[in-house]
C-alpha cells in the first residue's frame, strides 16, 4: 500500500480564532499545536505543513496551575561569561505575555525546519484586538 501524500493548498487554510481567557497554558498549547500541524485532520502527513493558522487573543489571561506563577523560570543567554537572566511567569506576564503562550507550543512541535514554519502561522495578541478580521477566523473552543 502506498502512502497518501494531500496536495497541500494555501489557499484552503483555515484561520481559527483563539480565546485564552481562563484557559491552562499547556492544554491550551497542545490544542494549538494540534491545529498548527494540521493532527485535526483527516489528511495529517508528519513530514508535511498540512495546518490551519491560529490567532490567540487575551494572551495575559492565561492560567498556569500549582506553584509555577513564582517557581517557574524561563532563561535566557546572552553568550557573554555571566550572561544568563532568569524570568518568571509572573514577570513575563507582566512584560510579554504573548511569549508564555508562543514558548509553550515551540515546544511541542518539531525542532526543524518544519517546525519553524509552523510558528510562522501563529498569531498571539494581548487583549481582545487583532489585526486579522479579513480573514474572518472562526472561534475554536478550548478544551479543558
Amino acid at each position: 500500500m502506498k502512502t497518501f501524500l494531500p496536495k497541500v493548498d494555501l489557499a484552503k487554510r483555515k484561520w481559527h480564532l483563539i480565546d485564552a481567557n481562563g484557559a491552562v497554558l499547556g492544554r491550551l498549547a497542545a490544542q494549538i499545536a494540534d491545529v498548527l500541524r494540521g493532527k485535526n485532520k483527516a489528511v495529517f502527513t508528519p513530514h508535511l505543513d498540512t495546518g490551519d493558522f491560529v490567532v490567540v487573543i487575551n494572551a495575559e489571561k492565561v492560567v498556569v496551575t500549582g506553584k509555577k506563577e513564582t517557581g517557574k523560570k524561563y532563561m535566557t543567554y546572552s553568550g557573554w561569561k555571566g550572561g544568563e537572566k532568569y524570568t518568571t511567569v509572573a514577570q513575563l506576564r507582566a512584560r510579554r505575555p504573548e511569549r508564555l503562550i508562543t514558548h509553550a507550543v515551540k515546544g511541542m512541535i518539531p525542532k526543524n525546519r518544519l517546525g519553524d514554519r509552523l510558528l510562522t502561522k501563529l498569531k498571539v495578541y494581548r487583549g481582545e484586538k487583532h489585526p486579522h478580521q479579513a480573514q474572518q477566523p472562526a472561534p475554536l473552543t478550548v478544551k479543558q
